[in-house]
């Protein structure tokens, strides 16, 4: 078990961006199916919304399910599928009560109907809350992101609305699926990988980068607490020297 580190209570950041890995693995070793992994795995999101919640992180953003988790096997989609159905029409109303807004990022074209319309249900009712955002990120990847945001300017081009030497990299991101809120500060990965595995590849550019070996249903409280210590200790330079950083931190 990790020891709890003090939380900073300065350099808290905006945007948290997770990738909750290890599920499986996690059931795995307890020889339970993998969707056990994945059910355990609520909690752990219930517990890391209320740490970012407490330490007035803007944004929180899970990578709940990529474009290339199709390829799992059927079975395991369609509980996976089937576990979000239920979430949605289950949390809706408790996010609501808390003050947080849903969102949910990516290519919805794939997704049943019904869950579809679970998804738009979800946003409409928690459309008003203003106290924070949780992002799920579901049938996404940043390479989709970056296409769509570059077919949308395209279409602008083609249009005549826009001129190819106007689009500017701040341009093409507020075409993104997240181009209205704060770029993410700390990104974790849980169950010990050291990758970002095509999750928010243009947001990421100058995140923080967490990772921990716990799985996923074992990344609770005091997990999430010591991420945001280990982030408010951390100088963020920018392309910058830590000489320059520390002087206009002076002024």
């Amino acid at each position: 078990m990790e020891k709890t580190k003090q939380v900073a209570p300065s350099a808290v950041p905006r945007h948290v961006a997770i990738i909750m890995d290890g599920n499986n693995r996690w059931a795995k070793k307890r020889f339970m199916p993998g969707v056990a992994g994945h059910k355990a795995g609520v909690d752990a999101v219930r517990a890391v919304i209320e740490v970012c919640f407490e330490a007035k992180v803007e944004v929180l953003t899970l990578f709940a399910f990529s474009s290339e988790n199709w390829q799992r096997p059927a079975d395991e989609v369609s509980a996976l599928m089937d576990l979000f159905f239920k979430a949605l029409r289950r949390e809706a109303k408790r996010l609501n009560e808390n003050n947080i807004s849903l969102r949910i990022i990516g290519d919805r074209s794939r997704f049943h109907p019904e869950l579809q319309a679970a998804m738009r249900e979800a946003e409409a009712m928690t459309a008003g809350a203003n106290r924070f955002v949780l992002q799920i990120a579901a049938n996404y990847g940043g390479q989709w992101d970056i296409a769509q945001a570059a077919q949308r300017l395209a279409r602008e081009v083609q249009a005549g609305h826009l001129r190819p030497e106007d689009i500017t990299p701040e341009l093409l991101q507020t075409c993104l699926a997240t181009g209205d809120l704060p770029l993410p500060d700390l990104c974790i990965r849980t169950g010990g990988e050291h990758r970002i595995s095509n999750f928010l590849l243009w947001q990421l550019a100058y995140a923080e980068l967490y990772f921990s070996d716990l799985f996923w249903p074992d990344f609770k409280h005091d997990a999430m607490r010591n991420a945001l210590a280990d982030f408010a200790s951390r100088q963020r330079r920018f392309g910058k020297t830590s000489e320059q950083v520390e002087a206009g931190a002076r002024v």
